[in-house]
């Protein structure tokens, strides 16, 4: 592992991004990090854009019900 860069923690638990890694990930103010933590207490960070899409959000709902997706296409005709 190669250190890129050392940051402080500032007042309101804000920090800064070492330029090398906003270049490299083409961070911006719209850009979301994503933090997760592994068993080893490793923290991994991943760069996302903030804008979704539609297919960000397939599979994000649950129903407890059996659905039939013709049936529902259908529904909305009715």
């Amino acid at each position: 592992m190669v250190n890129v860069g050392t940051t402080r923690i500032y007042k309101n638990n804000q920090t800064t991004i070492p330029s090398k890694i906003r270049k490299l990930f083409d961070v911006s103010e719209d850009t979301v990090m994503d933090w997760d933590l592994n068993s080893d207490n490793v923290i991994t960070i991943t760069f996302k854009s903030k804008k979704s899409s539609i297919h960000d959000l397939v599979g994000l709902g649950k129903s407890k019900e059996t659905t039939n997706a013709v049936e529902l296409k259908r529904g909305l005709y009715k």
